[in-house]
C-alpha cells in the first residue's frame, strides 16, 4: 500500500469512493452523518487536488482510503483553548478522511492517520487538529487511539440538527 498526493486522474474514483461509502453509510450505521450528495461530493477531491491537499491511500492500484490536510479549521474552532497556541501555518487540520466500504477495519483510517502525522512533523508543524460528529463514536475512538486529545464541542453551524455538534481534538507534535 502506498500513500500519494492525489491527481487530476484521480477525482473520478474518489468521487465513486465517496458515493460508495455513502450508500453504505445509508444502509448501515452513518456514524459520521454524511449525505449523499452533499457531503463528501465530487468538488470534495477536485479542490482538495487544486490545493495540492488531498492524499489518497492506493493498493494495488485501488484507491482504498484518502485524507485532506491543510491549514483550514472552521470558524467554531475559534470557541475553544487549543493545547498549542499557534497560527494555523503552523497547523494542519484532518478534513473528509474516507475509506473504501470493502477496506474497513483494515487499518487504512490508521495508516492515513499515521501518515498525516509523519506529513505534520515533515514540515514542522506544532499540531494537527480535527472535528468528528458526536455520533461517529468509532473515529472517536480511532483519534484516542492514536493520541488525539479530546479539546471541547461545539456548533460547527452546518445547518442539519444531526450535524449540529462535533467534538475538536489536538495532536500536539
Amino acid at each position: 500500500m502506498t500513500i500519494r498526493k492525489g491527481i487530476v486522474s484521480d477525482i473520478d474514483n474518489l468521487e465513486n469512493l465517496y458515493n460508495d461509502l455513502n450508500d453504505y453509510l445509508e444502509s448501515n450505521i452513518n456514524y459520521p452523518g454524511w449525505i449523499k450528495h452533499v457531503y463528501p461530493v465530487r468538488e470534495t477531491a477536485v479542490t482538495g487536488i487544486e490545493e495540492n491537499n488531498l492524499f489518497v491511500l492506493e493498493n494495488k492500484g485501488t484507491i482504498i482510503g484518502s485524507v485532506i490536510l491543510n491549514h483550514k479549521s472552521e470558524d467554531a474552532y475559534n470557541q475553544v483553548k487549543w493545547k498549542i497556541d499557534a497560527d494555523y501555518k503552523d497547523i494542519i487540520v484532518v478534513h473528509t478522511l474516507v475509506t473504501k466500504p470493502d477496506s474497513m477495519n483494515k487499518g487504512v483510517a490508521s495508516q492515513l492517520l499515521n501518515f498525516a502525522k509523519e506529513y505534520a512533523i515533515s514540515l514542522n508543524m506544532k499540531s494537527i487538529r480535527l472535528d468528528v460528529s458526536i455520533n461517529n463514536t468509532v473515529a472517536i475512538a480511532l483519534y484516542e487511539k492514536h493520541g488525539y486529545e479530546y479539546i471541547g464541542t461545539v456548533d460547527l453551524g452546518l445547518g442539519y440538527e444531526h450535524l449540529k455538534w462535533f467534538r475538536l481534538y489536538e495532536l500536539t507534535l
